[in-house]
């Protein structure tokens, strides 16, 4: 297991900071936005590895109700991919599920999502979770400086991804976000959302790329089949 931030060095966070500053009341809350559309293996692995090696007190799904990047592709209903969360999250008491995007109306941006997290919680030092092949497009995304102002960036590596590169870049692009970005190597599981609609569609199986639970789900509302 490997986790490196920004300057290259073991990670070391601006949380920690905090933590030392305040006597160590503050808790680390770990965020994990996505589509989920499904949620699979691939994201419960590397919420619960983040959760383990960045000392997170909770990992708080979220997923998302209009994500303006992804306007142009159809996903499933916002209380669909909810529900499978719901179930795949249900047996880890250290996960836990907000509906704060769901119920949003418009595009779901990021920034707003933050500043209601820490609204709710000012107590905590927050920890966004997120694949090292969105990495890249954090600096473009909307109020990007004020992102990394109020969250830490766990990026998770993922398959034929190389993440190195790109911090070793962003550290001399982007000196505001020096300490706020780490990369968690985890074990590696070729699992992708896109995989699994796929799959359905070609009328393939699905079992063990994600919980029993939610291939259930999706067997009993016939999500992703070819119409």
């Amino acid at each position: 297991m490997l986790v490196v931030n920004l300057s290259g060095k073991y990670a070391r966070t601006a949380g920690d900071k905090r933590m030392e500053d305040t006597g160590g009341k503050v808790y680390r809350l770990g965020v994990m936005g996505g589509t989920f559309d499904p949620i699979h293996y691939g994201h419960l692995v590397a919420a619960e590895t983040a959760r383990i090696e960045f000392r997170l007190r909770q990992v708080l799904f979220v997923p998302t109700g209009n994500p303006p990047h992804k306007q142009e592709k159809k996903i499933s209903p916002g209380e669909l991919r909810f529900e499978m969360v719901r179930r795949a999250v249900a047996d880890n008491p250290n996960f836990s599920l907000s509906r704060l995007e769901i119920e949003r109306q418009g595009p779901s941006y990021t920034i707003d999502t933050l500043r209601i997290l820490r609204k709710d919680h000012p107590e905590s030092d927050l920890y966004f979770i997120t694949g090292t092949d969105a990495l890249r497009e954090i600096f473009f995304w909307h109020e990007a400086a004020e992102i990394l102002k109020l969250t830490n960036f766990v990026a998770v590596s993922r398959p034929g991804y190389e993440a190195r590169d790109f911090l070793e870049q962003a550290r001399k692009e982007h000196p505001e976000a020096q300490g706020r970005i780490s990369l968690l190597e985890v074990p590696a599981l070729a699992i992708s959302s896109t995989d699994v609609r796929a799959r359905v569609g070609r009328g393939q199986s699905i079992r063990y790329l994600l919980p029993e639970a939610v291939r259930r789900f999706i067997e009993e509302k016939a999500l992703y089949r070819m119409t």
